[in-house]
Order: structure tokens, then sequence, then C-alpha cells
């Protein structure tokens, strides 16, 4: 999965807590997502009205950004409440470890794998 095609299926499917995303759609989302904010912040140093635009692509993309995470979870077979291990200082540094390693072979419990053949996901 490609940056675009990344970004455009992780804003789609914004809500969706169901099924599995991949590493590259997770880390693709997660670069595009750091790449506007530090943007976002430099144009703001130099006007400072600009900070609302800030406040609004992050609150547009929390939801998304908390939907991707789960699936990236679900991909490793693992419950989308593992997120919250993340709240607790030194020990949620297991999600980054987590978010690094590839996901389940062939289906788990919360869908098929995200890098099957799509005529396999419907056989």
């Amino acid at each position: 999965m490609g940056f675009m095609e990344a970004v455009k299926s992780v804003y789609s499917r914004y809500v969706d807590f169901q099924g599995r995303s991949a590493r590259s759609e997770f880390w693709w989302f997660q670069l595009f997502f750091i790449i506007v904010y530090l943007v976002s912040f430099a144009i703001t140093m130099a006007i400072p009205f600009f900070g609302i635009v800030i406040l609004i692509f992050y609150l547009g993309s929390l939801l998304p950004m908390l939907a991707v995470s789960i699936r990236r979870l679900h991909d490793l077979d693992k419950s989308g409440w593992f997120i919250l291990i993340g709240m607790i200082p030194v020990v949620g540094l297991i999600l980054l470890y987590w978010y690094c390693l590839k996901g389940t072979d062939g289906d788990n419990q919360f869908g098929p794998d995200p890098l099957g053949n799509v005529a396999d996901r419907f056989n």
C-alpha cells in the first residue's frame, strides 16, 4: 500500500474499528500525520492565527488515528483494548514494538489478512 492509498484508506474508514490494517497503512498514515502537523506548526510560528488549523486537523484526525491503531492491533491478533497500555509510562513502548511486527498470516479472529489476495477474501 502506498502513501496516498493509505491516507485515503484511513480517512475512508475513519470510525471503522473492525477488521485489520497492515503495517504499511498504519505507518504511512503516521508519516502523513507528522508531516502535516509539523508544517502546520511551522506556519503557526509565522501566522499565530493559523493555530486553529492545527486544532481542526488534530481533532479531525483523532478518530481515524485511533481506528487505524486498533485495526493494527487486530492484525496482530490482539484486542483493541491493548491500546490503553499506551497510557502507562515506559510500558506503553510495547505498543511501538507491536506496531512494528508483521501481522498474522491468513485470517484471524478479526478478519481476513489485509495483505491477502482480493480473490481469497471472498472465497
